[in-house]
């Protein structure tokens, strides 16, 4: 059985859940592959340097054979993922070593206590539709599980972007940017801008404004079958393109255009896991007084 390992920081107080986990790993005989600049951060912070794992690159990834890719940090690190996974299939299990985590739905204290699970196979999964994101002009990692962001760039003005869905015209948008989630992404970027929380298994997107100068226009929801592409206006000759914490500085010559993708990312979940009960906890919903 082949492994990824994925990560960016690693604490010195996460110290015994590491030497656990890959404790068990070897214990089962399953071959590693660690996230090059990880495994580095493994050895040099928690002093493990006995750790003969394979590593893993964007330019030498993993084999078609892996069966998981474990991720240690927040949502953020899942995120990131994208680019070494695409669509390869691989379910991913994220360990929460850093803030919120809806993605990364396994607790660091009590995941030692899941891995046998996980390792048979004995957990769900959580399909989760992904973006796929095309320029005119630029070349970039076209995938992206949260939201495409276009924002200004280089100046304090608001920009204007124009958006067609399926080729029909839609709106004129003056605002500081413009947002196109999924469901996933709905509790992040786009819940802070006013838009809707979406049950993730719903196949739709929503278009949410970033500071809106019309205050009638509001977050508008999709069917996820369509394609939206959109072209930026702005006193500055560039903007900002965002897909999930990746940033492209990206030309006002250069239309976006964005559908879903053919392919998803699994999550491994635990098996009884509540979505419900995961948006409650997170984000501290009952936690009043007069309840």
């Amino acid at each position: 059985m082949i492994v990824g390992v994925y990560g960016k920081v690693v604490h010195q107080e996460d110290y015994e859940l590491y030497t656990a986990f890959f404790r068990q790993l070897e214990e089962r005989q399953i071959i590693v592959y660690v996230y090059e600049s990880f495994l580095s951060e493994l050895k040099e912070v928690l002093g493990l340097k006995n750790l003969n794992f394979i590593s893993f690159t964007k330019k030498k990834g993993l084999p078609k054979e892996t069966k998981l890719l474990f991720t240690f940090g927040g949502d953020g690190t899942i995120l990131s993922t994208v680019a070494y996974i695409k669509d390869s299939n691989i379910p991913i299990v994220g360990i929460n070593t850093g803030r919120l985590g809806f993605l990364a739905t396994f607790q660091k204290n009590e995941f030692l206590k899941e891995l046998p699970r996980i390792l048979e196979n004995n957990c769900g999964i959580s399909e989760r539709s992904v973006l796929e994101v095309k320029s005119t002009f630029h070349t970039f990692l076209p995938y992206a599980i949260n939201e495409a962001a276009v924002m200004r760039k280089n100046t304090t003005s608001m920009i204007t972007i124009d958006a067609y869905v399926n080729d029909v015209f839609l709106n004129t948008f003056w605002a500081d940017g413009l947002i196109i989630s999924t469901p996933t992404g709905s509790t992040g970027y786009s819940l802070s801008c006013g838009g809707p929380i979406i049950y993730p298994k719903a196949d739709i997107f929503v278009i949410t404004p970033i500071c809106p100068h019309n205050l009638n226009v509001r977050p508008l929801i999709l069917k996820d079958d369509v394609e939206i592409r959109l072209k930026v206006h702005s006193r500055s000759d560039k903007y900002s393109l965002c897909l999930d914490s990746r940033y492209n500085t990206v030309g006002i010559e250069d239309e976006i255009v964005i559908k879903k993708a053919p392919f998803t990312i699994k999550i491994v979940k635990y098996k009884n896991y509540s979505y419900f009960e995961n948006l409650r906890e997170k984000l501290k919903w009952g936690n009043d007084s007069r309840n």
